[in-house]
């Protein structure tokens, strides 16, 4: 549990009256003062820094219930002790020379609550470059970098929230502009806070040229082929057991195929979380566009005035002595504004493919290319046979003795004399190959004669 490893009066700082001081403080300690420093800070030099930032606020802002004290040395040792004593700060001794430092769980904290401060806006080509990299590093070399799947699992679990807080911040902020009533309160929130904390940093980014999504089918095919792939899951396990992050075997495969199930999950889903920023964002463009639409009251009057003007104009005697840039039909100045409103994507219609009829010719040349493949690939299901048929009742047979009737038994033929090692040995186990006085010549093949005997039968009798 959370409040299990924070101290129990660590929030009340940042809930009493000066919680906007002693939380601008924190930061400041964490960002200037002790950002960089190794070894804990002095604590006269912490004293100091105190009472630097605090020169710059009002007694109001800083006093909570009780009151502080006016002189500026009391005052920050008063401002030291309420952190030191809420959890924030730890104070200890160095060869007599007292240190601070932050707590380790309360400084963690600090630093989330410092993120969220910024407002600090997510790179996804960073995020999406650092999943796949780390996925195709931890594919490339499982044995050593069994750890970068844990990172890029860890990358798609922030990327994702990272995506589903900005759908929420902006239908947060469409709340705000729908509760404003005051129309230029509402559009300062909707440019200042929305267009240019948002749909600019965040939303634009999924609609440029050089899209961070282009590698999610990288990622989606790397994944999903490492899922497959036992052997690569196993290594990557026996990795995790290796560096003692997995008790066993069976649990180190586990959290590597949850690993790369997360990553598919997160970047297959991903449309869905997309489609919710593009609704909040067209809702948010159609409500601001009818807001300027009827900002202006309608002149009811406007076009009586211009009839009358233009009646006037044509009953006078003569033109009128007007300035030549001056014209009553001319139209306004400047390039036309329209506002035209976000069109959805159109759905992407699924078209069957086109029936292919081959030519006749080439089917035939297929089916003969596959016919000749057959017939001079030799089995061993195919020498088998052979030997039977020529072997008959006999044990053992001369190759001089084989009659080759055509270019199929030649294809045959021509390896018997390779039957020993022939496909790893396997005929070796039915038949014995030995050499034989003379000469094969038969037409086809002029070689040693050799005698082929079936195993445990007239291997005495071929020899002889």
């Amino acid at each position: 549990m959370l409040f299990t490893h924070l101290a129990d009066d660590l929030f009340r700082p940042l809930a009493s009256p000066s919680r906007a001081f002693n939380a601008a403080l924190l930061l400041h300690l964490h960002r200037r003062v002790m950002a960089y420093s190794v070894e804990p800070i002095r604590k006269g030099e912490l004293l100091a820094a105190i009472g630097d930032f605090a020169a710059g606020w009002t007694q109001g802002t800083i006093a909570d219930d009780e009151a502080l004290p006016p002189d500026p040395v009391e005052r920050r040792s008063a401002i030291y002790r309420r952190f030191v004593e809420a959890g924030w700060l730890v104070e200890r001794r160095e060869r007599y020379v007292p240190v601070v430092d932050f707590d380790p769980e309360a400084r963690l904290l600090l630093e989330e609550l410092s993120r969220l401060d910024r407002g600090e806006t997510r790179s996804y080509g960073g995020a999406v470059l650092d999943v796949l990299g780390s996925l195709e590093s931890a594919v490339a070399n499982p044995a050593d970098r069994s750890e970068a799947l844990s990172n890029a699992a860890k990358a798609a679990r922030t990327f994702l929230g990272h995506v589903r807080s900005l759908a929420g911040s902006m239908r947060k902020i469409e709340e705000r502009i729908l509760r404003e009533e005051d129309q230029r309160a509402a559009f300062r929130l909707y440019f200042e806070d929305f267009v240019e904390r948002h749909l600019i940093s965040d939303y634009r980014t999924l609609h440029t040229r050089f899209n961070p999504f282009r590698f999610r089918s990288a990622i989606v095919r790397e994944a999903g082929r490492a899922l497959r792939d036992p052997l690569l899951v196993r290594g990557l396990a026996e990795a995790l057991v290796r560096e003692a992050r997995a008790p066993d075997l069976a649990a180190g495969e586990r959290r590597v195929r949850a690993d790369l199930a997360e990553i598919l999950a997160v970047f297959e889903g991903l449309d869905r979380h997309l489609e919710a920023v593009d609704d909040v964002v067209a809702r948010l463009e159609r409500r601001i566009a009818a807001a300027v639409r009827y900002l202006d009251r309608p002149d009811t009057l406007a076009i009586e005035r211009t009839a009358a003007a233009l009646r006037a104009v044509g009953a006078a005697a003569g033109p009128p002595d007007l300035a030549p840039e001056v014209s009553l039909l001319r139209p306004p100045l400047g390039e036309a504004h329209l506002f035209t409103p976000r069109s959805r994507r159109a759905p992407i219609e699924a078209e069957p493919l086109p029936e292919i009829h081959l030519d006749p010719a080439i089917e035939a040349f297929v089916i003969a290319k596959a016919e000749f493949r057959r017939r001079t690939t030799v089995t061993p299901e195919t020498i088998a046979t052979f030997l039977e048929v020529k072997l008959g009742r006999a044990p053992s047979i001369r190759g001089s003795q084989i009659a080759v009737e055509d270019v199929d038994e030649f294809v045959i033929f021509q390896r018997l004399r390779e039957i020993d090692v022939l496909f790893d040995g396997t005929l070796g186990e039915r038949y014995a190959l030995s050499r034989a006085e003379g000469r094969v010549s038969n037409g086809w093949l002029d070689c040693p004669d050799f005698v082929v005997a079936r195993r445990g039968a007239g291997q005495g009798a071929a020899r002889a």
